[in-house]
């Protein structure tokens, strides 16, 4: 679907702006962008869509007047034939955990229980993205049993996978994510011991997914570098996931293109994310040695500008450069609701660098509708506050291209 922004005023989101006061020009491409993106489907790494949408994401840059690039990946894609837990004559839909084992077309069949280290199939309840930790993660490193089922929680019900944070190296036995709202049910049944079979058939696809990358060019080449990231991949429509991003990403190409920079400044839009961060690492690998070489490295996370259950969480690699951030932060009314302690491994693709040991600042967003299939449209992010990260990050950006 195409936004003009006479049509975007006249839908649900361009109205609830209005009654607000009359939008900025960064709010209506912010919330364009979001709609847009939400659009064009689910954004899972190597499909269709994820093409579709880095061939929408170049445009965007070329509209922002910088040349873009599709830089190519090669990934052996999952594609689920079939994955459920079936009770007697039910079957609750379930989602597969990328990064461990599956299971034929038969399944495993045992008892399933509750938290019990002797479970033939345990029932365990998991929050997005803590499959490598705690009961879970145990359960899989050791394999405890012959088959785990999660019920999801997330910040709002629903089916909320995790990523596959190890998806080249996949480790345990078959996991299968349920919706929350089937986990009362599934427990009440877990409580006696319930006979189920678990099914998680897939297949490999080869496939092809893209980073989208472009740079403004700085007056001296040879001095290093600043790198903006941003992922563009994840579960479902994932608008306000990755959307607010996206739109910083490209409003800070639209600010920065006639600074005339000192320093080149070179940005990435990776895919890739849900599965390992593999799109960041294939960007890193065809270019050795730009961790360690750039001036600094801004991650713009998952959730910036999310309108459902917001917070902030800034992670950098040192107190310079988080001071600056959040300094920014503070003279557009940001809050920061948490620091990530120094030292620590970073969330996301700012991860990448911390273990290449570069300098870096990132923010992190909190969102109720994180990897939840209700995570659609503009309305899900607040365009306004997306508006203000970018004038913090143009300050930020700023401040690096003039030393």
């Amino acid at each position: 679907m195409n936004f003009t922004r006479r049509s975007f005023l006249q839908s649900a989101a361009g109205m609830a702006l209005l009654r607000r006061r009359p939008p900025s020009d960064v709010e209506t491409r912010v919330a364009q962008m979001v709609q847009a993106y939400s659009d064009q489907g689910v954004h899972r790494t190597g499909t269709s869509v994820d093409e579709r949408s880095a061939n929408w994401l170049a445009r965007e840059v070329s509209d922002a007047r910088l040349t873009p690039l599709k830089e190519p990946f090669s990934i052996d894609r999952v594609d689920v034939i079939e994955c459920f837990v079936e009770v007697g004559n039910k079957q609750i839909v379930a989602i597969p955990l990328f990064d461990g084992s599956f299971t034929n077309r038969e399944g495993i069949r045992g008892q399933l229980r509750a938290e019990a280290s002797s479970a033939e199939i345990a029932l365990l309840d998991l929050t997005p993205n803590a499959a490598g930790n705690g009961a879970v993660g145990n359960a899989r490193r050791h394999n405890l049993h012959r088959a785990i089922v999660c019920i999801t929680r997330g910040g709002r019900p629903g089916l909320c996978p995790s990523n596959g944070d190890s998806f080249t190296s996949p480790f345990g036995p078959p996991v299968v994510q349920i919706s929350s709202d089937d986990g009362d049910w599934l427990a009440e049944r877990a409580s006696r011991g319930v006979t189920v079979r678990i099914v998680a058939q897939v297949k490999r696809t080869p496939a092809t997914a893209f980073n989208v990358t472009t740079s403004i060019a700085g007056r001296d080449r040879a001095m290093p570098p600043l790198v903006v990231m941003t992922p563009r991949s994840g579960w479902y429509s994932c608008a306000s996931e990755r959307g607010g991003g996206i739109a910083c990403w490209i409003e800070l190409m639209r600010a920065l293109r006639e600074s005339n920079p000192l320093r080149d400044v070179v940005f990435v839009a990776s895919s890739g994310h849900e599965l390992g961060h593999l799109g960041i690492n294939a960007f890193v690998d065809r270019r050795p040695g730009i961790v360690e070489k750039s001036v600094g490295w801004m991650h713009f996370g998952a959730n910036i500008g999310a309108a459902t259950d917001p917070g902030n969480t800034v992670q950098s690699s040192d107190e310079e450069s988080e001071s600056r951030l959040t300094r920014a932060m503070a003279a557009v009314s940001l809050n920061v609701d948490r620091r990530v302690p120094r030292g620590t491994v970073p969330g996301g693709e700012a991860e990448v660098v911390h273990r290449g040991g570069g300098k870096y600042v990132s923010v992190i967003g909190r969102n109720g509708l994180f990897h939840n299939p209700a995570d659609r449209g503009a309305v899900v992010v607040d365009a306004g506050v997306v508006a203000r990260f970018v004038e913090a990050f143009v300050a930020v950006a700023s401040s690096e291209i003039r030393a």
